[in-house]
């Protein structure tokens, strides 16, 4: 988890709040009790968003300042934003709203004024560029990335509307809004990335949540908008009863008492949050554990690593799912997510460094080795005539023990290979840790070996999940259950 997403998470449980509120000085709407004689706009809008943060620290979840009403005041706006930003607690997020899109050192240098220079915890992106424009922001770590996705202007739909067709669901699905495809992509260019959608289309926030079950939603739209709390929190709130930022502007700020606006509106999110997940039929609360690994599937397929047909296997059987886990390496941010789940199970494994399976292993065993801060070692497939020889390259002592490595595992083959190897020349092998495991005998035939199997998931698993979330109709379910002989 991001820097700014513990943030926000301990805020909202701290303060029991979805409450964001936006700080947006328009000069026109400046109560006069903040307007001073000398008619100082600058320190006016410090005075009356100092007020605001003072009356509201402990209801809110988050701070939004739009930069635009700071940048259109010049030198003098930029500083009462600077003065704004000191007075917000340390243990308060804050949500810069810049919606910047750009590419390259451009990006990069608005990505430094907002993290280096302004030092908020997150910022407001858009997606027209591609990966490109969010890339620069990724790269400061523990920054919160929040990718225009449904906005809520009257005309978001011109282009957000707009039918596409995308190869991940065309299956299932032709034709598909832009907005969809939009959020099914975003949150795999980074963990860190959320999504803003608006709260005047609820109908786009459930179609966000069904492509996004995991991500925090940041939602502007309510109060002087006329967005719609309770159709809102219906449409967007995770199993776990979070996940959206409700973001509140001008219905807080232009009230006469600030905090009594704010207690108002967050004790009615909370009503509706309470209502809601209490109902009959309410899903249960998901673990921070089950939506990781339901975000590390729904990433899975949107990459192509998990896909259903009709495949020739090497062994030459015809399996209707093919599961190739080479493709993690042209994703880093799954590939993380990836290392991440790695890396919980080997926390329960006795080893002393782990070692990858050649070649599809290597580079999953080096982002494990990452995640894990565990040393990495690997055998060669052969030995090489030249330099030094060795059949195990890395830094290592025999007695060591290691804990293999593995992508998936279907029989075990590879895997009982490489402890033999390992074994050879003195080291401990007793533990395998796979991403997937195929259910086809690979764990018996390890524990025949002496090595106990660690999967993180199992192919039904993955496929319960794909189900629920309208990735794998039954039919095709159906089919591979039957082929792993569990129909």
């Amino acid at each position: 988890m991001s820097d700014f997403f513990a943030k926000l998470e301990a805020a909202v449980s701290r303060n029991n709040s979805l409450l964001c509120v936006g700080l947006d000085p328009n000069p026109d709407s400046i109560p006069e009790r903040y307007l001073t004689d000398e008619a100082d706009l600058t320190v006016a809008i410090v005075g009356w968003n100092r007020a605001i943060i003072e009356q509201t620290a402990d209801l809110v979840c988050a701070y939004k300042p739009n930069i635009a009403f700071y940048e259109a005041l010049g030198a003098d706006g930029m500083e009462a934003l600077r003065q704004t930003l000191a007075f917000i607690p340390d243990d308060v997020p804050v949500i810069l709203d810049v919606k910047r899109g750009d590419i390259g050192s451009t990006a990069a240098a608005y990505a430094m004024a907002c993290f280096d220079d302004l030092k908020v915890d997150a910022v407001t992106l858009s997606p027209y560029l591609g990966r490109d424009g969010v890339d620069p922001f990724a790269r400061h770590a523990g920054k919160g990335l929040f990718v225009l996705c449904h906005t809520s202007n009257p005309s978001a739909g011109e282009f957000q509307e707009l039918e596409i067709a995308d190869w991940r669901t065309l299956d299932r699905e032709p034709n598909q809004p832009l907005y969809k495809h939009v959020a099914r992509t975003a949150v795999t260019w980074s963990p860190n990335v959320g999504l803003v959608v608006g709260a005047t289309f609820p109908e786009a926030i459930e179609d966000v949540r069904a492509a996004a079950p995991d991500a925090w939603f940041l939602v502007p739209g309510i109060g002087a908008q006329g967005g719609d709390l309770e159709s809102t929190l219906a449409a967007g709130l995770r199993r776990d009863g979070s996940g959206l930022i409700i973001s509140a502007s001008r219905s807080i700020a232009n009230a006469m008492d600030h905090r009594t606006a704010a207690r108002e509106t967050r004790d009615a999110i909370n009503a509706v949050r309470t209502r809601l997940t209490a109902a009959p039929g309410a899903p249960a609360v998901a673990s921070a554990q089950e939506n990781a690994l339901r975000n590390l599937v729904l990433a899975l397929a949107d990459l192509g690593a998990v896909r259903f047909g009709n495949f020739t296997l090497a062994s030459g059987i015809q399996s209707p799912i093919y599961v190739d886990l080479r493709l993690l390496v042209s994703r880093p941010a799954v590939l993380a997510k990836a290392a991440e789940a790695y890396a919980a199970l080997l926390a329960g494994v006795p080893c002393d460094r782990i070692a990858g399976v050649p070649y599809a292993a290597l580079p999953i065993g080096t982002a494990v080795a990452l995640a894990a801060d565990k040393p990495l070692i690997y055998p060669r497939k052969e030995v090489k005539g030249h330099g030094l020889g060795k059949l195990i390259e890395g830094a290592w002592q025999p007695g060591d023990r290691v804990a293999i490595i593995e992508d998936l595992i279907t029989s075990g083959g590879s895997t009982v290979k490489t402890a033999e190897t390992l074994r050879a020349a003195g080291l401990v092998v007793e533990h395998a840790i796979v991403l997937i495991d195929r259910e086809q005998g690979g764990p018996a035939n390890l524990a025949q070996a002496g090595i106990s199997a660690h999967a993180v998931l199992k192919l039904t698993t993955i496929l319960d999940i794909l189900s629920a979330a309208g990735k794998l109709d039954d039919a095709k379910r159906q089919e591979v259950l039957a082929f792993l002989g569990r129909a």
